[in-house]
């Protein structure tokens, strides 16, 4: 039995080094005022495989990255989830926020979206609540960027929303 522990712990260490499990669950979320296009412009970074569980759970079926015939199908399902988990407000109005498109590498994807015109704004309200429907030790850091004054702040399940004044 000793011989047994002696072989299996090594390879439970190397294992727990591989890309197909990692013990947080963890995203950013980026909203950059860009004074010369009057938008926000939104940049979610995700563990690829925790986006890939998320959508699934959310709309059944499979969703791969990295995989050109998933694309359509993840483009659709990504328009809806960000329209569902992200919600952005600027000085008491909500502001229409577009889904523009998503980039993937080899661990992460990162989902960029869009605001409608806003002029200076002073006050930025947000809910994030991306991947909250899969794991409920979920960690949002969130950065709120206007005219380079950056406030950033961590949405941990359950909470979603985060106020700043500019």
């Amino acid at each position: 039995m000793k011989k047994l522990w002696l072989f299996l712990l090594p390879i439970v260490f190397l294992l727990s080094f591989t890309t197909a499990w990692h013990p947080y669950h963890v995203g950013s979320v980026e909203i950059n005022y860009s004074s010369k296009s009057k938008t926000f412009e939104v940049t979610g970074r995700f563990f690829l495989d925790d986006l890939e569980n998320g959508l699934g759970k959310k709309y059944g079926g499979t969703f791969h990255f990295n995989d050109d015939k998933y694309k359509v199908k993840l483009n659709e399902a990504l328009q809806k989830y960000c329209q569902e988990y992200f919600k952005l407000k600027t000085d008491n109005k909500f502001l229409k926020v577009n889904y523009v498109g998503y980039e993937e590498d080899q661990e992460s994807v990162n989902v960029y979206m869009e605001s409608e015109p806003v002029a200076n704004p002073k006050k930025v309200e947000t809910a994030v609540s991306f991947l909250y429907n899969l794991f409920d030790d979920q960690i949002n850091i969130v950065h709120i960027i206007v005219n380079g004054d950056r406030k950033s702040e961590k949405l941990t399940y359950p909470n979603r929303y985060l106020y700043k004044q500019f």
